[in-house]
C-alpha cells in the first residue's frame, strides 16, 4: 500500500497550497478522484469562494464512524534554502520523501486517499468519513465550518483522528492558541520635532517590552504535570510593520502576535492582560501626547485546547490501530481542538517529525508512512467487526 500513499503524496505535493493561494485545485483534484471510485463529497467553501472544505462519506449511514481530518494548505517556502523543488515530491537514499507538505500534512491525506480502494470493498459496519480543510497555517479559520457541517448532517461519528505529525504517536492534549492583530495610530510629525507627534513604533516597542515582561512571568509556571516542552504559556510576536521614512515619526504600526496557553491553563489570561494594560497604562500615554492617537486589539484567530479527559474513547481505538501504549501532550495548536468543541472524542495521530513542520527540505520517513498505512489499515479492519 506504501507505493499507492507515495503516489498520491507526489500528486498532493505539486499542489501549491501555500495559505495565501487557493487550495481550489487540489481539492477539486481530490473531488475527481473520490467521484472515480463512487464516492460523493461535499465543499464548504469560504465566503470569497477562493477556498473550500472538502467533506465526503464512505460506508453505511450509522452512528459510530471515524473521521479522518487533515488541512490542505502549507506554509511558504519563501527565503528557505531548499535543496529540491518543494513542489516535486523527492525520495532520497535515506528512506526519506522531500517536499513542502509531506510532513504537514499532506502525508497523512495521501495514505487516507489511497486506502479508498480498500475502503470501498470493505464491508465496512460503520462510516469512515474524510473531513479536509483549508487555512489551518492561518488559524484553523475552515475547520469550524468543516465542523459544523459535520455536526449538522452525519450521524454521530465515535471518534476524529487529526492526522497532524506525532511520529505515530497518540496525542490527546493540546495548547489553546490565540492570535491577535495590535494596530498603533500615532501622529506623524518631522524627526526632529517629536514633541508635535506621536511614534506608533514606539508604542508598539513598549507594548512588545510588557509582552517580553509577560512571558518571563508565565514561564516561571512552568508546570510538571504535563509533557509538552516548554511547559508553560508562550507568546511570539511574528510580524511588525510600519513606518513611511527614517525622518517621520511613524503613524502606524500593526504586530501581528500571538499566544500558546498549556490544556487546562486560562486560554483568556493573555489577551485579557494585554487589553487591559492598553487600556489602563499605554493608550493613556499616547493619548496624553496627542489625542488622536490610539491602540485597537483584533482577535485574528483562537485556536480551543484539547484535554486528555475529554478523549478516552479516542484515545483507545487509536492506542488499538497503533499498537501503542501511551498517550502524549504537545504544546503546538490543531483543529482537534476544533472538533472537540463540538462533542466529538478527538486525538492527533499521524505519520511525521513535527520538528520538520515549516522547514526548508521538509521530509516525512517512508517508514513512517508505512506506519500510517498500518493505522488506517487496522482500523478498516475494526469497522467491519463493529
Amino acid at each position: 500500500m506504501t507505493s499507492a500513499s507515495i503516489d498520491m503524496l507526489q500528486r498532493l505535493v505539486a499542489f501549491d497550497t501555500t495559505s495565501r493561494n487557493s487550495n481550489l485545485d487540489l481539492i477539486k483534484y481530490i473531488q475527481a478522484y473520490l467521484d472515480d471510485h463512487g464516492i460523493r463529497s461535499t465543499l464548504v467553501p469560504n465566503e470569497e469562494g477562493t477556498k473550500a472544505n472538502l467533506f465526503a462519506s464512505i460506508g453505511p449511514e450509522a452512528e459510530g464512524g471515524i473521521v479522518l481530518s487533515g488541512h490542505t494548505d502549507v506554509v511558504p517556502v519563501d527565503g528557505q534554502p531548499w535543496e529540491t523543488d518543494p513542489w516535486t515530491l523527492t525520495e532520497k537514499a535515506d528512506g526519506n520523501l522531500y517536499g513542502r507538505g509531506t510532513c504537514d500534512m499532506k502525508g497523512f491525506i495521501a495514505v487516507c486517499l489511497a486506502h479508498v480502494p480498500a475502503l470501498k470493498k470493505a464491508k465496512l459496519k460503520v462510516p469512515m468519513h474524510f473531513a479536509f480543510s483549508y487555512d489551518e497555517e492561518i488559524g484553523c479559520l475552515g475547520a469550524h465550518a468543516l465542523a459544523e457541517k459535520l455536526v449538522g448532517n452525519v450521524p454521530r461519528p465515535q471518534a476524529v483522528i487529526v492526522g497532524e505529525p506525532t511520529m505515530m504517536g497518540v496525542v490527546n492534549a493540546q495548547n489553546a492558541g490565540g492570535g491577535i492583530i495590535a494596530t498603533f495610530t500615532g501622529v506623524e510629525a518631522h524627526s526632529s520635532m517629536t514633541h508635535l507627534g506621536v511614534s506608533a513604533i514606539h508604542f508598539a516597542g513598549d507594548f512588545i517590552h510588557w509582552l517580553n515582561e509577560l512571558q518571563v512571568e508565565l514561564a516561571g509556571r512552568k508546570r510538571t504535570d504535563i509533557d509538552t516542552v516548554p511547559g508553560h504559556t508562550t507568546i511570539n510576536v511574528g510580524i511588525v510593520t510600519g513606518g513611511t521614512a527614517g525622518n517621520i515619526l511613524a503613524r502606524e504600526c500593526t504586530l501581528n502576535w500571538g499566544y500558546r496557553t498549556l490544556p487546562g491553563d486560562d486560554p483568556w489570561e493573555v489577551q485579557r492582560r494585554a487589553e487591559a494594560y492598553v487600556a489602563e497604562l499605554l493608550l493613556p500615554k499616547m493619548k496624553a501626547k496627542h489625542p488622536d492617537a490610539d491602540i485597537k486589539m483584533k482577535r485574528r484567530s483562537f485556536v480551543p485546547g484539547l484535554l486528555p479527559q475529554e478523549n478516552e474513547e479516542a484515545a483507545k481505538l487509536a492506542l488499538q490501530w497503533t499498537g501503542g501504549n501511551r498517550t502524549y501532550a504537545v504544546p503546538y495548536g490543531t483543529e482537534a481542538g476544533i472538533f472537540r468543541s463540538h462533542g466529538i472524542p478527538t486525538v492527533i495521530c499521524g505519520p511525521g517529525d513535527i520538528s520538520q513542520a515549516h522547514q526548508p527540505n521538509e521530509f516525512v520517513a517512508k517508514s513512517q508512512m508505512d506506519a500510517c498505512d498500518a493505522f488506517i489499515g487496522k482500523m478498516i479492519g475494526w469497522a467491519e467487526r463493529q
